[in-house]
């Protein structure tokens, strides 16, 4: 098969070479004391170092050559081609104060995630003021945090992390291509008139012919699988709608009429200068392992995590952690599968990763004209490369082990297999494929995990924790469930398997031997009747793509569009009889329930793509307030009044669920006893609100 021959070219079987990429050069533009001189705990004040790093990549070398065009890209007086991008580095100011542990954080788009999740920090892009620390979660341990860019097509601003990678040529010949953008509508109710050729707020290529585009075609369609049809040149434009104003602009498209919502358009147009977009793996591997294990780059200037300014070493990192949320998820599960979370020397970059809501999918990491923002969902992205093989990380001696369908086939070659934490929501079992992580490709068994694998899904919860519990393109309200808690506990989880060898607590996600693995048929006929509920019947399943004959050996789409053969088959997680998921981790939002929490939610009627589902949004149908009120409204499940005898009892509950998941170590003691405080603080019966904290709380 296609997968099998890309994945072969992958593998990389070199323990050591005797030429390896590199940090050439370290550039650091500042240097600052960071939240207001706090002191975390042991680990004192921390600092801020932020710059630019400089790589040297080597096409000759064996570990770079699944990087996709690396051979056309421009090489410097060493013959090494050169790529640079920003970095920034926490740290404590006395590193022997340190634990010694470096986290690397892929950012995502540019922004930097971790502090905001693990820290319940104030997000910031250039942490510098005590709320941009939060709670201190990492850094009271001591922890080092490093951010590196590694993305091509992140908008250029000062805040979010930059990535230059050059642009590809053949025979010194610019490289010219037709590719596809594809543009949806997908956050509003009302038709927008301007819209740019980049999902997700991102740099594109510009077309060839702007401002002309009578030798470009722009389509629209219903579905994913639906027929295009043409819209005449003369209704549409290269140009943006600023203040009312129509701007020529060569990466964003005017359309008379407004781009509908819910609708599919697709353009199709002569793009140049592919950028190496794989370049970005190797940079991200070679910036951990920069400042992990080497003491000065090539010209000499020292590591500053490593080496005092007198050139004294500071501190030793034994252990190192990545972490990636969404497409920075999928970025450490492509890094896997390709081989490179291992350096040139043979080293293990990380040595545990964490994975978290990622789906069952990769992404645009590695491919010719690769834009890394686009992914795959119900409605939009359809063809994007991400959801494809391979999904599992199969147990040594099971069947396919080292195959197509194992993204540790390459570790296992090399015998460099991290232990790696994978967690995901509900939501992601809807609309990102997520079952196929631990299901047989043909949707016919339970997949084995490999035993440095754990695989844990939260029932119940979003993508993410939302701002407002409703959505203007949804059906229902958001399901609000914080599931940070379990992103701390888990990192606590890999770092000891990592440095103690104690194991985390076995697999907890939905599986066929468990009978808690159904289709969305299924879910849909053994969910109760709740009033108001539109249960769209089907979740997303990815579509298997022709990109044309060269795209698994050469990274070439030469289908333009590509053409869908076929699509994956996926399941959903079971459900009880209040209609909340069985199994996993359930929160005690979900063990002692207030409402329904599901991970889908349908996108409505006005809002275009009908029964489709929204990407990121799951589902909340609180429960009746009292028995009268559930008859009324002909809803099966109890009500508050009928499930708690009073808020002391709903309290002692929430404080039973709470202790239960500390005691199994999915909660550790801060989180377990603020869940505890804000059942305290709850108003009784309880009182939804439109924001966070999604319900009111008693005044003090």
């Amino acid at each position: 098969m296609k997968y099998f021959i890309y994945l072969l070219i992958t593998i990389f079987l070199f323990a050591s070479a005797s030429v390896h990429s590199k940090v050439k050069e370290i550039h650091i533009k500042e240097r600052c004391i960071v939240a207001d001189s706090f002191s975390f705990g042991n680990a004192g004040i921390y600092e801020k170092i932020r710059g630019e790093i400089i790589y040297e990549i080597d096409p000759a070398n064996e570990h770079n050559s699944a990087i996709v065009d690396l051979r056309y890209a421009p090489k410097n007086s060493g013959g090494m081609v050169e790529c640079r991008g920003d970095f920034l580095l926490l740290k404590p100011v006395d590193m022997k104060k340190s634990n010694g542990k470096l986290l690397y954080g892929v950012n995502n788009r540019g922004n930097l995630y971790i502090l905001r999740n693990l820290n319940n920090a104030l997000g910031s892009n250039n942490p510098i003021k005590r709320e941009h620390f939060g709670d201190g979660f990492l850094m009271k341990q001591g922890y080092s945090v490093l951010w590196s860019g590694w993305n091509w097509d992140v908008i250029n601003t000062s805040d979010f992390q930059q990535f230059e990678a050059p642009a590809a040529t053949i025979k010194g010949e610019k490289i010219r291509q037709k590719i596809t953008a594809e543009i949806v509508n997908s956050y509003d109710i009302e038709p927008q008139y301007s819209k740019s050729l980049a999902w997700g707020n991102s740099r594109c290529y510009p077309s060839l012919n702007f401002p002309d585009n009578s030798e470009d075609i722009l389509t629209v369609r219903d579905s994913p699988e639906g027929k295009r049809r043409i819209i005449p040149n003369d209704k549409w434009q290269y140009a943006s709608l600023k203040d009312n104003v129509i701007e020529p602009d060569p990466v964003s498209i005017y359309l008379e009429e407004g781009f509908l919502p819910g609708k599919i358009y697709e353009l199709v147009y002569e793009a140049e200068n592919p950028k190496v977009v794989g370049l970005g793996l190797a940079a991200v591997r070679d910036a951990i392992s920069f400042f992990r294990f080497e003491r000065k780059d090539d010209a000499g200037n020292k590591n500053p995590l490593l080496i005092t300014d007198s050139g004294e070493i500071q501190q030793v990192i034994n252990t190192c952690y990545i972490m990636g949320i969404s497409q920075s998820g999928r970025f450490i599960a492509h890094m896997l599968w390709q081989g490179f979370h291992v350096d040139e020397k043979g080293r293990m970059v990380f040595d545990g990763a964490r994975i978290h809501i990622a789906g069952g999918g990769k992404g645009g990491f590695n491919h010719r004209f690769a834009r890394t923002t686009h992914h795959p969902s119900d409605l939009e992205g359809n063809y994007m490369p991400a959801d494809h093989q391979p999904f599992n990380y199969l147990p040594d001696n099971a069947p396919g082990s080292g195959g197509e369908n194992d993204i540790l086939a390459a570790a296992k070659k090399m015998n460099k297999i991290p232990k790696i934490i994978i967690t995901n929501h509900a939501l992601e079992y809807w609309t990102r494929a997520a079952s196929l992580l631990h299901t047989t490709t043909d949707g016919q068994k339970d997949a084995g995990i490999n035993e440095n694998v754990r695989l844990y899904i939260q029932n119940g919860a979003p993508h993410g924790t939302p701002w407002k519990r409703t959505n203007p393109v949804a059906e229902h309200g958001r399901s609000t469930l914080d599931t940070a808690p379990v992103l701390r506990s888990t990192l606590m989880l890999l770092d000891k398997w990592v440095t103690d060898g104690e194991k985390p607590p076995e697999n907890r996600h939905p599986s066929f031997a468990g009978n808690t693995l159904i289709t969305a048929g299924e879910h849909k006929n053994s969910m109760p009747d709740i009033p108001g509920m539109f249960h769209p019947g089907r979740n997303y399943h990815p579509a298997i793509c022709d990109y044309g004959p060269d795209f698994w050996e050469k990274g070439i789409i030469s289908n333009i569009p590509p053409v869908i053969t076929d699509r994956y088959i996926t399941f959903v997680p079971a459900v009880d009889k209040d209609g909340n998921g069985k199994g996993g981790i359930r929160l005690p939002e979900v063990s002692v329930p207030l409402g329904t929490y599901q991970g889908f939610n349908p996108r409505k009627k006005e809002a275009g793509g009908y029964g489709y589902l929204t990407r990121f949004s799951g589902s909340f149908w609180p429960f009746a307030l009292t028995r009268e009120e559930r008859l009324k409204n002909n809803d099966p499940r109890l009500s508050i009044e009928e499930r708690y005898r009073d808020k002391d009892e709903y309290i002692s509950m929430v404080r039973k669920a709470a202790n239960d998941l500390l005691e199994k170590k999915f909660l550790i003691p801060e989180d377990a006893n603020s869940i505890i405080d804000f059942a305290e603080k709850l108003v009784w019966p309880p009182e939804q609100t439109e924001t966070y904290p999604f319900w009111k709380l008693e005044k003090k």
